[in-house]
């Protein structure tokens, strides 16, 4: 059983409580965040991971419609089990990593799951920037407590989000006899309550 199966059977779902009023800050808990992309090479799957070098993210348990994220990652730290395939994701013509070193998102809109959960149908809206080059994307979203964690108790949670970009929308075009255009994006992070 690896690692994610582990931590989502570990998970219980959020929901919004009463106890808290307020909009609370977090940062990136112990176990960090790691962003894993996938894209087609040649025909195979391939996979690589870009780790998250910022993040600033409010939630309010009472109003989970108005969390907010802004999180940064340094894509010249892009890495694929390949050694070629990661040079030609950090080239000119793909990532541009020595130019535009820094890819932002910046959340712009929740969309809550049934009962009002932040889970189970639930969408994270935003603006990625990649290459300079700044694009609305959708992410299905999900925030949990621990497992062993009281309902009251927000001090660590984790995020999971998962989507798909268009790399052309970026201009990162390079290798189109190669790499197909649709990346998949997770984006698994640990945060807890800043202070």
């Amino acid at each position: 059983m690896n690692r994610r199966h582990l931590l989502l059977c570990a998970l219980a779902t959020l929901t919004p409580r009463a106890g808290w009023a307020a909009p609370t800050p977090y940062r990136l808990g112990p176990g960090g965040a790691t962003i894993t992309y996938t894209f087609t090479l040649n025909g195979a799957p391939v996979k690589g991971t870009v780790p998250v070098s910022q993040a600033d993210l409010t939630v309010d348990p009472s109003n989970l419609g108005k969390s907010t994220a802004l999180v940064s990652a340094d894509v010249r730290r892009a890495r694929t089990g390949l050694i070629f395939a990661t040079e030609a994701l950090k080239s000119p013509s793909v990532l541009d990593a020595n130019t535009h070193p820094t890819a932002r998102f910046r959340s712009t809109r929740v969309t809550l799951g049934p009962g009002g959960r932040l889970s189970n149908g639930a969408a994270l809206e935003g603006d990625l920037t990649l290459r300079g080059v700044t694009r609305p994307v959708r992410f299905d979203a999900g925030l949990f407590r621990a497992r062993d964690s009281t309902a009251e108790d927000f001090s660590a949670l984790t995020v999971m989000l998962r989507g798909r970009v268009d790399r052309r929308d970026f201009g990162a075009t390079g290798y189109a006899d190669l790499v197909e255009n649709s990346v998949g994006i997770d984006i698994l992070a640990e945060i807890a309550v800043a202070g």
